[in-house]
């Protein structure tokens, strides 16, 4: 039940956050909203080509300085995924093709290389 409240706010912050980046002229391939085993809160997970770089630090440092100012709370966590990783590559492979995925949930399934618990998808291209 705490997760379900937690969802709501997460979901608008995360909009919030791909439209800044968006606006900012980062191209996002991958932006969803996604709880993991692994993190005890979601993240907006985002991939994008512009962010693919060789020092993942410089990519958060990216973004970062992109979302700074933005938000009068702290913005919500973020993973930044490359375009390689298998989850990635798993998730435009199933859905890339899709007329629509906006609003789209998964949940309960491993997809690439990570289980997702709950996840709320923005975009997949």
């Amino acid at each position: 039940m705490a997760a379900a409240a937690l969802v709501g706010l997460e979901l608008e912050s995360g909009l919030r956050v791909i439209s800044i980046l968006e606006d900012a002229g980062i191209v996002l391939k991958v932006a969803i909203w996604m709880a993991t085993p692994e993190f005890e809160e979601g993240r907006v997970v985002i991939a994008s080509p512009s962010l693919d770089q060789s020092q993942p630090l410089r990519a958060y440092e990216m973004v970062a300085e992109i979302l700074h100012g933005k938000f009068t709370q702290a913005a919500p966590p973020i993973l930044i995924l490359r375009m390689r990783d298998p989850f990635v590559q798993k998730l435009r492979q199933l859905f890339g093709k899709a007329a629509s995925v906006e609003g789209m949930r998964l949940g309960g399934q491993t997809i690439g290389n990570r289980f997702v618990l709950d996840a709320y998808v923005y975009r997949i291209q």
